[in-house]
């Protein structure tokens, strides 16, 4: 499946930036059998007095960029057109969770892809013992970490509601998950924390999502936003699934990847530091296209 994708992101400030740098993790990725970026551009708006493209520690796109000029506004729009592959779901031969531990301390690589990077806590991901409780009530050691990861994700379906107002970017996961609401990111990290603390490794990805209006409705354009989802490694055999929990299914061919990391902080968008006062406004615009 072929996808024209096209993000806009437009920060307003209330008085001018002086000065800022920014790392943007935007782009699509390449994965082998999965996806191909056959094109991508992204365009800024004012020029950057510094620009840089590189790969970080997990193989994400990243572009540095740097202001030293004072500017109002500040605008990113990404144009790319991927090729998703449907990788159909392989048969459960997944490791139990109780084998699961033994296989990981086999494990001595410290690669980027190596689990033991996604087993503990992260920098924005604390672990707590509620998740614990609520993963351990769901499944039990006999089970296959496969099962293990859809049961929870299913049980997240269910028991959180997706509200998106009820968080920011900064809100914790633990407070979202005590009040059973929050966006994407949200279903996501507590996805991710209840996985670790019964013995899964788990992280965080960002991307894009193809979406469908409702039955006899135009489709309106730049009405989609960026999505995140979980990875979760399932025993040598498997290795890496993709679930995402805030629609409840295995990540497919509508799932268009990003960025991965440990956490949120390792996959944001847009993130940096910049010299201004007062408050901004942020506008969000992602436009997917099957061709």
């Amino acid at each position: 499946m072929l996808y024209d994708i096209t993000l806009e992101v437009t920060h307003d400030y209330a008085s001018p930036a002086n000065s800022g740098r920014h790392a943007l993790r935007l782009m699509p990725a390449t994965i082998p059998h999965e996806q191909t970026l056959l094109a991508g551009r992204i365009s800024l708006q004012p020029e950057p007095s510094e620009r840089q493209d590189r790969t970080d520690f997990f193989g994400n796109a990243v572009t540095d960029i740097a202001y030293r000029t004072s500017h109002r506004e500040l605008s990113f729009k990404l144009m790319a057109r991927v090729e998703r592959t449907a990788t159909p779901e392989a048969f459960d031969i997944s490791a139990s969770l109780k084998a699961l531990e033994r296989e990981l301390a086999g494990i001595q690589s410290l690669g980027p892809e190596e689990p033991v990077h996604f087993l503990a806590a992260s920098p924005r991901l604390p672990l707590d013992p509620a998740f614990a409780v609520y993963a351990r009530e769901r499944v039990d050691p006999d089970m296959s970490a496969i099962s293990a990861v859809e049961t929870i994700g299913k049980a997240l379906y269910q028991d959180m509601r997706f509200d998106a107002d009820a968080t920011t970017v900064d809100t914790p996961a633990l407070e979202a998950f005590e009040r059973r609401h929050g966006v994407c990111q949200d279903f996501s990290h507590i996805m991710i924390a209840c996985l670790r603390s019964i013995g899964v490794p788990a992280g965080y990805v960002s991307g894009f999502l193809r979406t469908s209006p409702p039955e006899g409705q135009p489709r309106l354009e730049g009405a989609d936003a960026m999505h995140a989802w979980v990875r979760a490694w399932c025993g040598i055999e498997i290795g890496w699934i993709e679930y995402d929990p805030t629609n409840a299914l295995r990540v497919g061919q509508d799932h268009i990847v990003v960025a991965r990391g440990r956490d949120y902080g390792d996959a944001a968008p847009v993130k940096g530091v910049l010299r201004t006062a007062g408050g901004q406004t942020t506008d969000h615009k992602v436009d997917v296209v099957p061709r």
